[in-house]
C-alpha cells in the first residue's frame, strides 16, 4: 500500500470513528438548555467538534483487531474521550499550565471563567464513568464492565494521568534524566493511551491472552512515541496549527525530549517506536490495519 493510499485510508477510518464518537458524546453530554445551563454549555464547548480524538480511535482500532463490532466500543470510546477532556480543562487552569488556546479556541476557563472550568473537569470524569456502569443491551457483561472501570480509573488517578501530572509540575525548573522523563510520560500521556487500546480488548471478552499482550505492548510503543513528538511539535510546529501555544514548554523551563536528546535523536526516538509498535502486531491481519496506520500517524503528524 503506497503512502498516499495508507493515508486516504487512515482518513476514512478516523472520520468515520470521529462520527461515531461524536454521536455517542452528543447523547450522553446534557443538552445545554438543561439546568444548570452555562455548566453544561461549557462541558459540550469542551468536549464536541474538536480534537484528534487519537483515543477514541485506539479503543476502535484495537476492539477491531480482536473482531469486536463498532456499537460495542463506542461507550468506552466516549468515555476515554471525557477523561481526556477533563484532563485538558484543567491542564490550562491558572494554577497548572496556565494556557489560554487549546484546539485553536479559547480555553474553557477563558471562555466561561476558572470555577466553571473546574465543575466541568468534575463532570466529565463522573460522567465517563456513568458511562462505563450503564447497564445497556448488547454490551459487555457486568464483570467486563467492572474491569473497565477500574482499567479507566487506575489510568486517570494518581498511578496514571493524575500522578504524571503533578510529576511534571514537580519537575518544572529541574534537571532529568532519560529515565525519569520516561517515568514521567508514562503516566502523564502513556496511561490513558494504554487504557484506550485495553478498553477495545475487554470488549473481546474471549481474546486471546497473548494478542492483548500484543496490543498492550503496542499501547506502550506509541504512548511514549506520542509524548516525543508532541514535544518536538513544541518546537518545530506553529501556534496556529496546532492549535495551542507552541513553544510553551520551553517558555515554562520544563523537561522536554528535544531538550535532553535533541531534536534529531528525539526524531529518531519516535521512529524506532513506531517500528516496535508495528513489529508487535506480526501475526494480526487486516483487521489490525488501522492500528498500523495510527502509530505512523502518531509521528508525523504535524498538530
Amino acid at each position: 500500500m503506497t503512502t498516499e493510499t495508507t493515508d486516504t485510508a487512515l482518513e476514512a477510518y478516523r472520520q468515520q470513528c470521529r462520527e461515531r464518537v461524536e454521536q455517542t458524546l452528543d447523547h450522553w453530554l446534557p443538552a445545554p438548555e438543561i439546568p444548570p445551563e452555562r455548566l453544561h454549555r461549557a462541558m459540550r464547548y469542551a468536549t464536541l467538534e474538536g480534537g484528534k480524538r487519537v483515543r477514541p480511535l485506539l479503543v476502535y482500532a484495537s476492539g477491531q483487531a480482536l473482531g469486536v463490532a463498532p456499537e460495542r466500543l463506542d461507550p468506552p470510546a466516549a468515555a476515554v474521550e471525557l477523561i481526556h477532556a477533563y484532563s485538558l480543562v484543567h491542564d490550562d487552569l491558572p494554577a497548572m499550565d496556565d494556557d489560554e488556546l487549546r484546539r485553536g479556541r479559547e480555553t474553557c476557563h477563558v471562555a466561561f471563567d476558572e470555577a466553571t472550568a473546574i465543575l466541568v473537569g468534575d463532570a466529565l470524569q463522573t460522567l465517563a464513568f456513568r458511562i462505563l456502569s450503564a447497564d445497556r443491551e448488547g454490551q459487555p457483561a457486568a464483570a467486563t464492565r467492572l474491569r473497565m472501570i477500574q482499567t479507566l480509573a487506575v489510568a486517570s488517578g494518581s498511578r496514571g494521568m493524575a500522578g504524571g501530572q503533578a510529576m511534571d509540575l514537580e519537575a518544572t525548573g529541574r534537571e532529568l534524566d532519560l529515565a525519569e522523563l520516561e517515568n514521567m510520560h508514562i503516566h502523564k500521556t502513556g496511561a490513558l493511551i494504554h487504557a484506550s487500546v485495553r478498553l477495545g480488548c475487554l470488549c473481546a471478552e474471549t481474546a486471546d491472552p497473548a494478542r492483548v499482550h500484543q496490543l498492550e505492548h503496542y499501547a506502550k510503543c506509541i504512548g511514549l512515541a506520542f509524548q516525543v513528538q508532541d514535544d518536538i511539535l513544541d518546537v518545530e510546529g506553529d501556534t496556529e496549527t496546532l492549535g495551542k501555544t507552541q513553544g510553551k514548554d520551553q517558555a515554562s523551563d520544563k523537561v522536554t525530549y528535544p531538550a535532553l536528546l535533541g531534536l534529531e535523536e528525539s526524531r529518531r526516538m519516535a521512529r524506532r517506536l513506531c517500528d516496535d509498535a508495528r513489529d508487535s502486531l506480526s501475526g494480526f491481519d487486516h483487521a489490525a490495519d488501522p492500528l498500523r496506520w495510527l502509530a505512523g500517524y502518531i509521528v508525523e503528524r504535524r498538530h
